[in-house]
């Protein structure tokens, strides 16, 4: 399991909100007024209007999760390194969920966490570019914590109380994972993205597996090989791929 140093925040800011519309749109707003700060840690108990992938909403019961976005200066960095950036933070996640499910977790394509079969949280990164400079990355983490029942129209969500029939404190949770995620960062700048990724794929879901996928109104089986460097799903056994976020759609317990 990758290791990530769970760094102080005494000299970051950590904002926690009782409730706000979305975490994601909080930190933009540091942005675009000029008060953000590398680092910088939202979190709330409760999100109105929370953000998932694809324009979907993210759900979850008040008090009980993690709703957490996390500001960093991706001044200095490339902008060709946005999916760099996103398999950095997938494991950060990974390896923060591993730490007290011990077992099963996985990171599905291109950056949910999952434990088994069933959904645990998802990240949604939001960037500022002006002109060819990548300014500030958003990420945006939601984790299942304390939650124990779901609308079973959201999917196959699981959280940590479910799975180890523990409670957890959420807020302190919440500063770990966003200490994680810096010291993530920070090693993305110092080490050669091939280690990333390589480290990506090691905990890649259904790596090795065959899975349904669905493109267009084209259901398929394949198997799963690996994501390539540029983000892309690669597989083998159908006459598809390699593919795109957004292009294909699993079909999980199907």
């Amino acid at each position: 399991m990758v290791q990530y140093s769970a760094i102080p925040l005494s000299n970051t800011p950590f904002i926690e909100l009782l409730q706000v519309d979305s975490t994601n749109n909080y930190a933009m707003q540091l942005v675009q007024n000029g008060t953000a700060t590398h680092g910088t840690a939202v979190f709330t108990g409760f999100q109105t209007a929370g953000k998932g992938q694809r324009g979907k909403q993210w759900h979850g019961a008040q008090g009980e999760n993690i709703a957490l976005s996390v500001l960093l200066n991706t001044g200095a960095i490339g902008i060709s390194r946005q999916f760099a950036l996103s398999a950095a933070v997938a494991l950060a996640a990974h390896a923060f969920f591993t730490k007290y499910c011990v077992s099963d977790a996985s990171v599905k394509w291109p950056n949910d966490i999952y434990w088994r079969d069933r959904k645990a949280g998802g990240i949604l990164i939001e960037n500022v570019i002006r002109g060819q400079e990548w300014q500030w990355a958003i990420v945006g983490i939601g984790l299942n914590i304390n939650q124990s029942t779901f609308d079973t129209a959201t999917g196959r969500p699981v959280s940590l109380k479910q799975i180890t029939g523990k409670q957890f404190d959420v807020s302190g949770l919440a500063k770990e994972l966003a200490s994680m995620v810096i010291s993530a960062f920070d090693e993305l700048q110092h080490i050669p993205f091939a280690q990333i990724l390589d480290r990506y794929n090691d905990v890649l879901f259904k790596k090795g597996e065959q899975v349904k996928l669905k493109k267009d109104s084209i259901v398929f089986e394949c198997t799963i090989e690996k994501v390539n460097a540029s983000g892309e799903l690669e597989i083998s056994g159908a006459p598809y791929g390699p593919f795109r976020f957004g292009e294909v759609e699993w079909m999980i317990g199907t």
